[in-house]
């Protein structure tokens, strides 16, 4: 009797038709295993009613007093170390005892929707409460608040690298992985349940996991509201998986800059979705053609700085595009405000505001499509600043020439960045912080990603911005430098000039002036910290500790 009480308990949940037969089949392969299919089944019909063609034989041969159950059967002694229970997550009615998320290990089985459903349709018509996937999402959260987050695998991973992903959840769960797991012999099986008749027929004929067709069957239209309701609660648990069974599942997961990041709220469309719900549709206008305007902010302080010059340069852009059905700056700076103060950001953010010409009724160029109205993105990130004010920066210059006004007009801040994205390979590659970019006629513009100033004998230079964007951030520089009484020139500007100046860090690897950050550029960094500080619009509802 004392070895019978030392039976481990293993618990699998998983919605129906999620090759939970196929992996139970597979754990009943183990020598120090025995296997219980669907104990919490006859408990489930008496206290939901549901009609079965079995129901009334099954409530006649199975223990419908789910306490006794939990008890005796799930608990009771043993003659094999481990017990594993198969349940389907619907089967967590209320009313069971809490001893059963308590004790034993849990883990689930999820699998996609879009396979769910068309198999679950050849038995019953599918609903969403049979499916019980929202059941699946709650026994996992449930199981987190005890302290024990269970282990999460995935069907398709199971079907396309069978010992690998039983590896890994013999592993999580802290048994030795058998090789016995990976083949059972056809047919029913004693430990099979009064339903395998209507249920197992598929699975009788299996003798291992198999690898999912390539191409699947066509959808049942019949069944895409009911997909719709179902994709998101099986999305939330993949992203739980050990491995993701998609063509990314070698890559490993990166580790955030900013790791505080990895729970914020973001604004899409008109309402505020989690990080990882945070999508625009392939119908998209950004999607299907980058066509969108943008802008950058920042929070200093609890106040946005320079908010109102951006969104006039944001309704500007819009305008210039022919952008239809706009919001308006109010309704745009209400949605950055609803952002912020969501996610707690009153200081040190960045904001990438982003609208697009919205969805498509059909993919295409053709603004004619965009029957939807415009997208509205606002994205806040925790975010320290990008350069090193104090050490400097390296740049290079770039191949890539930046957009001629023939072609693209700068002073449109767009989403069609492909060839400032380019400069930046180049930059990436030459292991320097950003590049050069020249206009068409050899004159330097920019840098793939901000203006540019050089300091020469006291005088401050920048580019005129014929090519390249007539910044907020440019237009508040230069008021600066006039204001500490500096001289400014907005003239052409050529690379050896750059290469000569007094105060640019570093051009092609050649050092300018003495390398480091000039007196010029620390007075104007100085006096820019000024003017954050007592200027910028206040967020609503922040208070200074």
């Amino acid at each position: 009797m004392e070895e019978m009480k030392g039976i481990e308990v293993i618990h699998s949940w998983s919605a129906p038709r999620s090759l939970s037969t196929s992996l139970m089949y597979s754990f009943a392969q183990r020598d120090d295993m025995e296997v219980l299919d669907e104990p919490l089944y006859a408990n489930f019909l008496r206290v939901t009613g549901v009609e079965r063609p079995y129901r009334q034989e099954l409530l006649s041969k199975m223990d419908s007093d789910v306490n006794k159950v939990v008890e005796d059967v799930i608990f009771g002694p043993g003659e094999k170390k481990y017990r594993y229970c198969k349940h389907i997550s619907k089967q967590n009615v209320p009313g069971l005892t809490s001893d059963l998320m308590k004790k034993g290990k849990h883990f689930i089985l999820i699998r996609n929707p879009l396979r769910i459903l068309p198999s679950f349709d050849k038995v019953v018509p599918p609903s969403f409460l049979e499916l019980g996937l929202a059941e699946l999402v709650s026994i996992y959260s449930e199981l987190c608040e005890l302290g024990s987050p269970p282990p999460v695998i995935d069907a398709a991973d199971l079907q396309e690298d069978p010992e690998v992903t039983l590896r890994g959840l013999c592993e999580d769960l802290g048994i030795p992985f058998q090789a016995s797991m990976l083949k059972w012999e056809a047919g029913p099986k004693q430990i099979d349940g009064i339903w395998a008749p209507w249920w197992y027929k598929s699975v009788h004929k299996s003798t291992c996991f198999t690898p999912e067709s390539v191409y699947p069957s066509p959808f049942p239209t019949q069944l895409y509201d009911l997909l719709e309701q179902s994709l998101p609660f099986y999305n939330m648990l993949k992203r739980h998986t050990r491995r993701a069974s998609s063509i990314s599942k070698s890559l490993p997961d990166p580790s955030l800059p900013v790791p505080a990041n990895e729970k914020i709220l973001v604004w899409v469309g008109d309402e505020l979705v989690t990080r990882d719900s945070a999508k625009v549709s392939v119908f998209d206008s950004v999607v299907q053609g980058g066509d969108a305007v943008w802008e950058g902010l920042r929070v200093y302080d609890g106040k946005v700085f320079k908010l109102n010059d951006h969104l006039d340069r944001l309704s500007d852009s819009a305008k210039a595009l022919a952008f239809s059905n706009v919001p308006t700056c109010e309704e745009v700076k209400e949605a950055i405000f609803k952002t912020l103060i969501s996610n707690g950001m009153f200081d040190n953010a960045h904001i990438r505001l982003t609208l697009t010409r919205g969805k498509k009724v059909t993919s295409g160029m053709s603004p004619a499509f965009n029957l939807y109205g415009c997208t509205l993105i606002v994205l806040a990130e925790w975010k320290p600043p990008v350069y090193d004010n104090t050490g400097g920066i390296t740049l290079v210059t770039a191949t890539t020439r930046r957009n001629s006004p023939n072609n693209l007009d700068s002073k449109i801040h767009h989403n069609n960045l492909i060839n400032n994205i380019l400069a930046k390979v180049e930059g990436n590659l030459a292991k320097a912080d950003d590049a050069i970019m020249l206009d068409q006629d050899g004159f330097v513009s920019e840098t793939n990603a901000t203006n540019i100033f050089l300091v020469k004998k006291g005088r401050v230079l920048t580019p005129h911005a014929d090519y390249c964007l007539p910044g907020i951030t440019r237009a508040t520089v230069m008021d600066l430098v006039v204001r500490e009484n500096l001289v400014l020139l907005e003239r052409r500007i050529s690379l050896s000039e750059f290469h000569t100046a007094d105060e640019v860090v570093m051009i092609d690897g050649r050092v300018i002036g003495n390398g480091k950050v000039g007196p010029v550029t620390k007075r104007l960094q100085n006096a820019y910290k000024v003017l954050t500080a007592e200027s910028g619009i206040p967020i609503p509802m922040y208070s200074k500790a």
